[in-house]
């Protein structure tokens, strides 16, 4: 029995830090579905000492919840972490035919909007967590909605990671830290990854994975490439550089 307990216990512990709504956007008549993790040190955040924010956006197709190595982990750093679903029943399909850039740019400025509006919805109810200078991960599509909010130049976002986005070019900015993990089965389009030049003139990393997959980049895919992205994602938000990211994948 105590063993039982103690099961129960931690189950009710993780059911506690993470937590479903809706968020409703009334200027757009919009239900957006969010999951948050709290910080396992959440005791810790206060409005003199806030804890950080990062923002979590899902490939098209993939459920926003799942991404939980991820949202894990990041709590695990201390931050306090939305993982936002995008796409509601309403909304068109994602366009597959003619120019993507231009099919697909209203998906992406739509989910730019969403995030800049939960930015501004959530920060005055969590006033122990810092909004104004916000994390964005995104992972495929939800890597291109990043990008697009990144490049309207919005003072609080301090960083950007994304997972094998492969449409919209990345911001060129020294203001933004900028992380791009890229999968091995596609390129990204002409134009969406710095240069070497850039590289070095904005101090962006870009890591590559062998071996691995775009569309195993979530909860769906192989425990290694999970394991992989983790390390690579804490390793640069402790501050490693872009060179010991890289040995990772040695």
């Amino acid at each position: 029995m105590r063993c039982v307990r103690g099961a129960l216990a931690f189950f009710v512990f993780l059911s506690s830090m993470v937590h479903a709504e809706e968020v409703y956007d009334e200027s757009r008549d919009r239900m957006i579905p969010v999951e948050l993790s709290y910080p396992k040190a959440h005791a810790h955040c206060t409005s003199e000492n806030k804890c950080p924010v990062a923002f979590l956006s899902a490939g098209y197709g993939v459920s926003h919840t799942d991404y939980a190595f991820l949202s894990s982990q990041l709590a695990g750093l201390g931050y306090l972490v939305v993982a936002i679903g995008h796409e509601l029943p309403q909304d068109p399909p994602l366009s597959v035919k003619g120019n993507l850039y231009e099919t697909r740019s209203e998906n992406w400025q739509r989910g730019a909007v969403t995030l800049d509006f939960l930015k501004n919805k959530l920060q005055p109810r969590f006033q122990h967590y810092d909004f104004e200078r916000l994390t964005l991960l995104g992972h495929s599509n939800g890597g291109d909605i990043s990008a697009w909010l990144g490049n309207e130049a919005k003072p609080y976002i301090q960083t950007i990671i994304t997972f094998d986005h492969r449409r919209v070019p990345l911001p060129r900015t020294a203001s933004i830290n900028i992380l791009s993990v890229r999968g091995s089965d596609f390129p990204a389009d002409q134009g969406v990854l710095p240069t070497e030049k850039e590289l070095s003139v904005y101090g962006d990393c870009i890591v590559s994975i062998p071996e691995s997959k775009h569309n195993d980049m979530s909860d769906h895919g192989p425990v290694w490439l999970k394991e992989k992205m983790s390390d690579i994602v804490t390793g640069y938000l402790n501050g490693a550089s872009c060179d010991e990211l890289r040995k990772l994948n040695g």
